[in-house]
């Protein structure tokens, strides 16, 4: 009788170790929650919900970040990825560096592109633009006889080359550069004037 309660407890504990073993086994297999995907920002949605005036919109663009916002005061409406110039790093001095200019600009013209979707151009070079331009020529750092470009602009990529931005390609010639959709979501509130600030 003693040996069939030895047995019996040794035959519950086993049992015991056994259910506690599945229930671990069990918890370490189950599947992680899946983390909710944010849902996508409508800018015009956001801007209208928010009651925003079109004349309080500015840009701010991120060249460390490769990021572009849609502000208006210090509320940020809504946040894209972009690429520039093939030097993404330096400040532009002079014309064919391949570098993105930084300061504060404005927008001087907007207008659908047949090869970009649209183009915002951006009113460099300024006063400022000017004066890194011409200290640049006398510590020797640029020539004398460079000149010190324009033409930089917002705009979309070629037809089908989306993952130019995804993949942080650094495409422009000093353009900032965004996904044909991203520049089609931007442009209808991106007006003459609209302030572009560029910073590193």
């Amino acid at each position: 009788m003693k040996d069939f309660v030895i047995f019996l407890s040794f035959f519950v504990l086993l049992a015991a170790c056994i259910a506690v073993f599945e229930w671990k086994n069990q918890r370490s297999y189950a599947a992680p929650a899946q983390a909710q995907p944010e849902p996508e920002i409508d800018l015009a949605a956001r801007i209208d919900s928010l009651g925003i005036d079109l004349q309080a919109i500015y840009l701010t663009i991120d060249k460390s970040d490769y990021e572009l916002k849609v502000m208006a005061d210090t509320v940020e409406l809504k946040s894209y990825s972009v690429v520039f110039g093939g030097n993404p790093v330096d400040d532009k001095l002079q014309q064919g560096d391949q570098c993105t200019p930084e300061g504060v600009f404005h927008i001087k013209a907007r207008y659908p592109h047949n090869k970009w979707s649209k183009f915002m151009w951006i009113d460099y070079p300024t006063a400022d633009s000017w004066k890194k331009h011409q200290a640049a020529k006398a510590k020797g750092l640029i020539p004398q006889n460079a000149a010190i470009g324009g033409e930089i602009g917002i705009h979309g990529v070629p037809k089908g080359t989306d993952p130019l931005v995804g993949t942080r390609h650094n495409w422009t010639l000093g353009c900032i550069s965004m996904r044909n959709e991203d520049v089609n979501e931007i442009y209808p509130f991106v007006e003459v004037g609209t302030e572009v600030i560029i910073s590193r």
